[in-house]
């Protein structure tokens, strides 16, 4: 039996407009922003805007427009911020790791040798975090 959805769950609030957060891009479809708690510098997320707990109930429809624009998201993070690489991460169910019942991708900027912070990660310095997503959105054009 799969659960269902819960709109009250963090990422849907900022969805709303309830909780601020650091957008990166945001279209009819797609939200994306900066994680608060970075794993790496210009960790951040893409979400979709429907409703959907995660990879085992999203609509095929809905997850290929989710990937490209995660890709897109990715590329230009990549870019901005000099990176040599790229983690993307994607957790269903509690089982499989997953915490914020609102599917997501997590895009992490990877450098040679230089690990990742260890989950949970400290809170982010919200002055760096802005600078990193106004140099991804310049990177998306």
């Amino acid at each position: 039996m799969t659960t269902p959805y819960d709109d009250t769950n963090i990422f849907a609030k900022i969805i709303r407009g309830e909780i601020p957060c650091h957008k990166v891009f945001e279209d009819a479809d797609v939200l994306a922003f900066m994680d608060i708690m970075p794993r790496s510098p210009g960790h951040l997320l893409v979400i979709p805007k429907a409703p959907a707990r995660n990879l085992l109930d999203i609509a095929p429809e809905q997850l290929a427009v989710l990937i490209r624009q995660t890709q897109r998201i990715a590329k230009a993070a990549v870019s901005a911020l000099g990176a040599d690489g790229l983690t993307l991460q994607q957790f269903s169910e509690a089982a499989g790791g997953q915490e914020v019942f609102h599917i997501h991708f997590h895009v992490l900027p990877r450098w040679n040798d230089v690990r990742m912070t260890p989950h949970p990660a400290p809170m982010g310095d919200k002055t760096v975090q802005a600078e990193q997503a106004a140099k991804i959105r310049a990177a998306l054009g």
